[in-house]
């Protein structure tokens, strides 16, 4: 930005450059607030209008899609308030969990909570920041508020098996051995190498000859089927959820496989997996050869 000014006569090239770098910076370090604010300066120094809605609408996808702060970068005249508006949003949601949290009030956090449940967390960064962040709760002695908001994120991003260790282990430690199994057994499903599932076992089977151990069973086909179709309802993306789906078409009975096949085409990945996971909980074995096919994809 310095040489654009100086060297008049290359302007145009060195704004490039700089916008080049600017962009790289964020890709290799994206909650790092300062790599925002460099690329939105050399926007406004390009007067590129469009590029800053671009920025600020990446910014969006990273932010969980929040409604509002759409309808800000919609309303705004990006060259004039383009950096104003990246402040502002900011000081409202800063990209740092600890600077977050540090700023919440309880008041502010039930919010935040009741914000998480209409999110969309497909998006990978905003997986993160957001995992980060119920993370930070949980540092803080949030146990039961993690355990509440911690599905919406995995809805989201299945994949995310450390998230999924991370939830079964808390659980396990709680003694709520049944979604303990639950977590552990979808990161197998994941990572069948791991055998996460399968240590968990050998564990309970391990306790079975204390004293204060209770008896205990895997959870019921019922259970998981129950388990999954939660997984899947939470995984619609919030935009989806009140809009009409070729699913629900009232002229078309489709079937199982059909409505699996409608979703991996439609890219609802998530979605697809949770579904035919849960078919092929309640015994559906054909849908367990969907299971891999979706497990590769969202690997």
């Amino acid at each position: 930005m310095k040489l654009a000014k100086k060297d008049v006569e290359r302007k145009h090239e060195n704004l490039e450059w700089a916008e080049h770098n600017a962009r790289q910076s964020i890709l290799y370090d994206f909650t790092d607030q300062e790599n925002w604010r460099c690329l939105a300066k050399v926007k406004v120094e390009r007067i590129d209008k469009d590029g800053i809605e671009s920025l600020l609408m990446d910014l969006f996808q990273v932010l969980g899609r929040d409604p509002d702060l759409l309808v800000q970068i919609k309303e705004a005249d990006l060259i004039e308030s383009g950096q104003e508006l990246l402040e502002a949003i900011f000081l409202n949601d800063p990209l740092d969990a600890d600077v977050w949290f540090e700023e919440m009030s309880d008041d502010e956090i039930t919010t935040f909570a009741s914000r998480c449940r209409t999110l969309n967390f497909t998006d990978q960064r905003a997986n993160i920041i957001f995992g980060r962040r119920i993370e930070r709760l949980l540092k803080a002695g949030k146990e039961d508020l993690f355990i509440s908001l911690v599905p919406h994120l995995l809805a989201h991003r299945p994949q995310n098996h450390e998230l999924w260790l991370q939830l079964g282990r808390l659980h396990e430690r709680r003694k709520e051995i049944a979604q303990s199994w639950l977590c552990y057994d979808h990161v197998q499903v994941l990572l069948p190498h791991t055998l996460e599932r399968d240590r968990f076992l050998s564990r309970m089977k391990g306790k079975m000859d204390g004293d204060d151990f209770k008896p205990w069973s895997a959870p019921t086909v019922s259970d998981r089927k129950s388990f999954l179709e939660k997984m899947q309802k939470l995984a619609r993306v919030p935009s989806a959820i009140d809009a009409k789906s070729e699913l629900d078409s009232p002229n078309e009975v489709l079937s199982d496989e059909e409505k699996i096949v409608i979703l991996v085409e439609d890219e609802k990945y998530s979605e697809a997996f949770f579904m035919a996971r849960s078919l092929a909980a309640n015994g559906e074995q054909w849908a367990l050869e969907w299971v891999e096919k979706i497990r590769e994809l969202i690997a």
